[in-house]
């Protein structure tokens, strides 16, 4: 748990005030019979009501005599919680629990509520500016669906997807002033991949914005020969000293294993993070056997640990408990 989710539940400001330029205390009076309209046991409100109501909590929250932590909070304050909403959601989708699923994505809403209130009280744009926003860009992206644009394959939508993203781009270069030369220069579609993304996902979304426009593996040996080529070239950096090589050289063979988990419809990131959970799993295994056998890992040879490692892995594949390890934090 965060020092976030200890406070109060949390919503914004009620859509029926004054978006921007208002007041926190006009917002925080309005937003206390949202409060009131809590959902109730007996009946079921509309998803409206129900994010109308949140967004006013949060108001509420920041409003003078709200709650303390939240008007202290900042956006860079909120960008850890942003972060670890995020991989709560996902161990919660790897855990197969509906309620925990549905539990941790409120707490990720709540995160898109909390900076667009903050963002509110600045005046630079509200709740309902990041709704308009993201609707108008799903209209425009999907005009297979919404025009008259076909597209009979997801790799024709992906291909067309990157095309209008591509198109966005160079229209809001163009708005903000910059020169044809400089237009041209930079247009490329991996333009909006974070370089602040970790490293595993950073590579996922460059290569997976290049195959959506055609730049991919034919099939999937190409990338197991390339995985060969790539730990052959690893192997020759490692009989020099140039540390430099080195780390180019294991930064290419991991770039590749990112390929290959993307190429198979996977997420690296969250197949190390299953591997690393496993490793947790077995680990802590042989850690209780060696205690168990009155030893300590540290003074166990290099086969005796190899063969216990071996004993961990066996017991664990056998037993219910390993099928659980994902929910091992």
């Amino acid at each position: 748990m965060t020092l976030r989710k200890s406070s109060p539940s949390k919503p914004a400001r009620n859509p029926s005030e004054p978006a921007k330029g208002s007041s926190r205390e006009a917002r925080g009076s309005s937003a206390k019979s949202a409060v009131a309209a809590q959902p109730t046991a007996g009946g079921k409100r509309s998803a409206g009501e129900l994010f109308e109501a949140l967004v006013a909590l949060q108001a509420r929250l920041r409003a003078p005599n709200g709650c303390p932590w939240d008007r202290e909070q900042t956006h860079e304050s909120l960008r850890t919680y942003l972060v670890e909403e995020t991989y709560e959601v996902l161990d919660a989708l790897d855990s197969g629990d509906a309620s925990e699923f549905a539990r941790e994505l409120g707490d990720l809403l709540l995160q898109v509520v909390f900076h667009a209130e903050l963002a509110a009280e600045a005046g630079r744009f509200d709740i309902a500016d990041v709704i308009e926003r993201i609707h108008t860009k799903m209209v425009s992206r999907h005009p297979h669906v919404f025009g008259k644009v076909k597209a009979g394959t997801s790799a024709e939508v992906l291909k067309n997807w990157e095309q209008i993203k591509a198109e966005e781009r160079r229209s809001a270069k163009k708005s903000s002033g910059k020169s044809a030369r400089h237009l041209t220069r930079r247009a490329s579609v991996l333009d909006g991949v974070p370089r602040t993304l970790p490293a595993l996902l950073e590579a996922h979304q460059l290569t997976r914005r290049a195959a959506n426009v055609g730049f991919d593996w034919k099939d999937i040996g190409g990338i197991f020969e390339k995985l060969k080529e790539e730990s052959r070239e690893l192997r020759e950096a490692l009989e020099t000293e140039d540390r430099s090589r080195r780390e180019e050289e294991v930064g290419d063979l991991l770039f590749v294993g990112v390929n290959l988990a993307r190429f198979l419809g996977l997420d690296a990131e969250i197949a190390l993070k299953r591997a690393n959970r496993k490793f947790s799993v077995r680990f802590r295994e042989m850690e209780r056997l060696a205690a168990v056998r009155g030893a300590q890992l540290s003074a166990l040879s290099a086969e005796g640990l190899e063969s216990l490692w071996n004993e961990a892995k066996l017991r664990g594949e056998s037993t219910t408990d390993y099928q659980h390890f994902n929910k091992i934090p």
